[in-house]
Order: structure tokens, then C-alpha cells, then sequence
């Protein structure tokens, strides 16, 4: 499978839909405003502590522009108080919250439901 076929693979969990947590890692594991990438299932996860927000994200870890799996490593910010993060290659940017691209084209992200419980970060998908 070519990483053009992989995107088929990711799809937005809606935190309603969550019916498995993953357990991902310490929040210490985690740079500070910031992204790590961790694999579930074969799938490439990249998670956000966007800790000036407060807040943490997930999506695919797959840009699907230049098919690279580098999102994880994107710069983090805000667009008109959206949290969003931009591709370090090309740097178009999507939101955090919903995937959508903010730049105005049709490739979106797959976002995906975080939690934090007693110092661990987990990851909600559907089985």
C-alpha cells in the first residue's frame, strides 16, 4: 500500500463514537506546545499539547498534500482563536479541533478525541 492509499485509512472519531481508549503515554513524554506521533492499529497518530491553550488534539500524522508522515512535528498557533496546526513542509494550515484545512482546499484531517487521566494521555477510536 502506498502512503496515497493510506489516507482511505484515517477517519474523524467523534468523542460519542469512542468506544476504545488507547493509552499513549505519559503526559511528561509530550514537548510543551508541541507534537509527538504514536502508532495504533497500523496508524499514525499525531498528538498535540498545545499547553498555552491547555488543551490537547490528535489527528492522522499523514499530511495529504505531500503524502509524508510529518504533521506531528508541525508548528502549533491559533487562527482567529482556532488551534491549528500547519505542515512544516508546505505550511498549510488545519484546525485541531475539527481537521478542516484552513487555507481553503478540500483535503481535511482526521481528528480524533483525547483525554488526560491520572498523568496519562489516551487516544479515542472505533472499533
Amino acid at each position: 500500500m502506498n502512503i496515497g492509499e493510506e489516507l482511505i485509512n484515517y477517519e474523524t472519531v467523534s468523542l460519542e463514537e469512542v468506544n476504545t481508549w488507547f493509552k499513549v503515554a505519559s503526559i511528561e513524554d509530550f514537548p510543551e506546545n508541541g507534537g509527538a506521533c504514536a502508532v495504533y492499529r497500523g496508524l499514525q497518530i499525531a498528538i498535540f499539547n498545545f499547553s498555552r491553550r491547555n488543551e490537547w488534539y490528535a489527528t492522522q500524522n499523514l499530511c495529504p498534500h505531500k503524502q509524508q508522515m510529518i504533521l506531528a512535528r508541525g508548528i502549533i498557533g491559533s487562527q482567529k482563536n482556532e488551534p491549528k496546526v500547519a505542515c512544516p513542509y508546505h505550511k498549510k494550515a488545519f484546525s485541531l479541533k475539527s481537521g478542516k484545512n484552513l487555507n481553503g482546499n478540500e483535503c481535511d484531517l482526521a481528528t480524533y478525541p483525547v483525554k488526560v487521566e491520572s498523568g496519562y494521555v489516551y487516544v479515542g477510536f472505533k472499533e
